[in-house]
């Protein structure tokens, strides 16, 4: 026999509005938010004879300046640089809001404080870096190259008696099925907003059973955090927005090539050029 729905009931009439000493409460908004701040540099006679960190910062402004949207990442070495002349670069770039790790950490990319300048790092079992350097780009490229190189199309839609507590995962798991075989590269994006759904901790729990963890993580950091992570599904993304006090706000499960809020946007690149060359006005 099928159960009547039960609906909240809505009060109305003495006693069931706030009395005139109830306080008001509202939840906390934002209140900080990542903005670019200008390196501090070291002064021109100080820089004299780091040529080779000042030649990495020329051929970094050709690459913003040529760069274009429809191109992938350039990339500059700097395997080359020794302490000092890497402490320049470390010094003019500094560190942006967007980082990624891959897999178990032996790659790690730090946007730099110019959007779209990426430093990619590679690590050896203990830890220390054997290759590193700069990309000019949206998105570095192992965004692109490692996140879905061992991931699949099929997600597994079966959900038996053996899950209790499931209510509305097994159709999610089908639309998202659906959606993940039909998707094309370069098609726009599906968004699955989980937050407006009346969703169990059994579903969420399923969802993330049959998804499965890729090898990459996003951290970006703006207007609060929101935390990316591939998932073992091609081109599924899982994405948790959180406000500046760490409370999660909206989760999503996207499908696309690359989440946008990862991406640098093209007008932002062009900025970062304008930056840049203003830093190296100061020692040319």
């Amino acid at each position: 026999m099928n159960k009547t729905p039960e609906f909240p009931m809505v009060q109305f009439g003495p006693g069931s509005q706030p009395q005139e000493t109830d306080t008001l409460e509202y939840i906390n908004m934002p209140k900080d938010m990542e903005t670019y701040h200008a390196p501090i540099l070291p002064e021109p006679e100080e820089v004299l004879n780091l040529t080779q960190g000042k030649q990495v910062l020329e051929d970094l402004l050709q690459a913003l300046h040529t760069w274009k949207a429809d191109t992938q990442s350039k990339s500059i070495s700097l395997n080359q640089l020794d302490a000092d002349n890497l402490d320049l670069i470390n010094q003019a770039l500094g560190e942006g809001e967007v980082s990624m790790v891959v897999g178990d950490s032996m790659i790690r990319a730090q946007e730099s404080v110019l959007a779209g300048v990426w430093r990619i790092q590679h690590f050896d079992e203990n830890n220390l870096v054997i290759h590193d350097s700069l990309e000019v780009g949206a998105v570095p490229k192992i965004t692109r190259s490692l996140t879905f190189a061992s991931a699949d199309r099929n997600i597994d839609t079966d959900v038996n008696e053996t899950h209790p507590g499931v209510q509305n995962a097994p159709a999610l798991l089908a639309e998202l099925a659906d959606k993940v075989k039909s998707y094309q590269a370069g098609n726009q994006g599906e968004t699955i907003n989980l937050t407006l759904l009346p969703l169990t901790e059994m579903d969420v729990m399923l969802l993330g059973e049959r998804l499965g963890v890729g090898p990459l993580t996003i951290l970006s950091r703006g207007y609060g955090n929101c935390r990316i992570g591939s998932t073992a599904k091609e081109n599924v993304w899982w994405i948790k927005y959180y406000n500046s006090q760490d409370v999660l706000i909206l989760n999503t499960i996207e499908i696309v090539d690359i989440p946008q809020v990862t991406c640098a946007a093209p007008e932002d690149i062009e900025d970062s050029y304008t930056r840049l060359n203003e830093i190296l006005e100061l020692y040319r």
